[in-house]
């Protein structure tokens, strides 16, 4: 299936490209969000003529997630949890509780812009954790789970 992508896809493709994609990732998932459509003619026609509009959209969101960027460097965010004498968590410190722990800082994070490559936290001291706010906009920020 051939898409022409609406903004800017990680691993896929820049804003404008036409694409092959699996016609379920197509159908099921770029179409619905109204991250692409599908390349007919009638299509890319309407895309070119609203194409200056979108390309100021990916701007803005770009210069806001760089702005969010800004404000969460150099952050250390503490959490506490209950822990055991070995410095063991009972449980685990998720993308849910260190989102919370963000926006109550001060910065509204969403859960799904947290990545944490080896799963939830198990152990109480510092981490850093990976915040992707946008394609182009990554930044990395301390964790310090402390023991209850």
């Amino acid at each position: 299936m051939e898409v022409i992508l609406l903004e800017k896809i990680e691993h896929l493709g820049a804003m404008g490209e036409r694409v092959k994609v699996k016609p379920g990732y197509g159908r099921n998932y770029l179409i619905p969000k109204g991250k692409a459509a599908s390349a007919t003619a009638e299509n890319i026609a309407a895309f070119e003529a609203r194409r200056a509009d979108l390309e100021q959209a990916a701007a803005e969101a770009l210069a806001r997630a760089q702005a969010r960027r800004d404000q969460l460097a150099g952050l250390i965010i503490k959490l506490s949890a209950k822990a055991g004498d070995e410095g063991k968590l009972f449980g685990s410190v998720g993308t849910v509780d260190i989102a919370h722990a963000i926006t109550d800082a001060g910065v509204s994070v969403e859960r799904h812009e947290i990545r944490l490559p080896n799963g939830p936290l198990r152990q109480v001291g510092e981490h850093e954790v990976q915040l992707h706010l946008h394609g182009d906009v990554n930044v990395e920020i301390k964790l310090v789970v402390e023991a209850e």
